[in-house]
């Protein structure tokens, strides 16, 4: 489990003033323990779902800010975020908070929101796969609703992009081109499926050979095939520890997506990348800076929005 005398990252923006690393130090002072229990269990099983975690904070914070409307289902009069193209067949992990709500519940009924839920587990999924440890900045509130047609308007940036748009995107949540470097940096775990890299394997020329021939092999031209569903790993040499490995294979053009790729192609963010392939500190540090500042995006807080009972549903 995560070795809590580790160093903790410490950022102290004043952007982040309204929300606190002691939010639930006398309503809850268990919490940290439960997140941590189910997250370290799930990853054990499955590494691959440390990163699912972590890509749900990240799509949860830029839909309408952090206020867990990712995490609810459709009912019949909304279309929730969980089916739009950007999400759908693609974000996992809601059993996790699932299973982290009803222990809290049981024992802090009504206390404990479910965006404050899915930040602390972001946190420990990057901890318990060998990535730094920080304070999370709680007290958020969640949503009463989500929204398909946010979800599916380009706030989320696309695999496909190129760099020019994934620095406006980034932009557009008061996040720097520092950040969005760093941010990406979480592709150092997780896997993408077929579907999403086939067309740079197939097109792009800066890819190295090889590399592109190992994921054609499972990974066929043909659209529309069951092989569609394939998955390859983001980072194919540690994909279950979060390092700075990442950064190393896109300077050797073996970044598997596009866009990946487009932070290391004779661009402004050249020089990030090998800072950061040359400098592993130097990455956890912008990293953690840039999550806790990517986990401040427009909260609900005060009275604003509710604490669920479940997070699949609003009360």
């Amino acid at each position: 489990m995560i070795d809590h005398m580790r160093m903790f990252f410490r950022y102290d923006g004043s952007s982040s003033a309204q929300l606190s690393e002691n939010f639930y130090a006398k309503k809850c002072p268990n919490l940290f323990n439960i997140v941590n229990s189910v997250v370290h269990s799930a990853v054990a099983i499955e590494p691959r779902m440390g990163a699912s975690l972590l890509r749900l904070h990240f799509h949860d914070c830029f839909v309408n800010g952090c206020d867990g409307s990712v995490l609810l289902d459709d009912t019949p009069y909304t279309k929730g975020e969980k089916t739009a193209l950007p999400n759908q067949n693609s974000l996992r992990g809601f059993e996790v908070i699932d299973a982290i709500k009803y222990k809290v519940e049981s024992l802090c009924p009504g206390v404990v929101s479910c965006a404050d839920i899915v930040a602390i587990a972001a946190r420990d999924s990057v901890a318990n796969l060998g990535g730094p440890l920080w304070n999370v900045k709680l007290g958020r509130r969640d949503s009463k609703t989500a929204s398909f047609n946010d979800a599916s308007s380009g706030v989320l940036p696309s695999p496909f992009s190129p760099l020019s748009t994934l620095i406006n995107t980034f932009k557009a949540q008061g996040l720097s081109t520092k950040d969005m470097v760093a941010l990406s940096g979480a592709h150092t775990i997780g896997k993408a499926r077929c579907t999403i890299y086939k067309n740079r394997i197939y097109n792009d020329a800066n890819i190295d050979s090889l590399f592109a021939k190992a994921r054609q092999r499972i990974c066929p031209r043909t659209n529309g095939t069951i092989k569609d569903n394939n998955v390859a790993n983001l980072d194919f040499k540690t994909p279950n520890h979060f390092d700075n490995v990442y950064y190393k294979n896109l300077i050797n053009k073996k970044g598997l997506l596009h866009s990946d790729q487009q932070l290391f192609n004779g661009g402004s963010t050249d020089s990030l990348v090998n800072a950061y392939s040359n400098d592993p500190k130097a990455f956890e540090c912008d990293f953690v800076t840039a999550i806790i500042k990517m986990g401040n995006i427009k909260p609900l807080t005060g009275s604003n929005g509710e604490i669920r009972k479940q997070c699949r549903i609003a009360n």
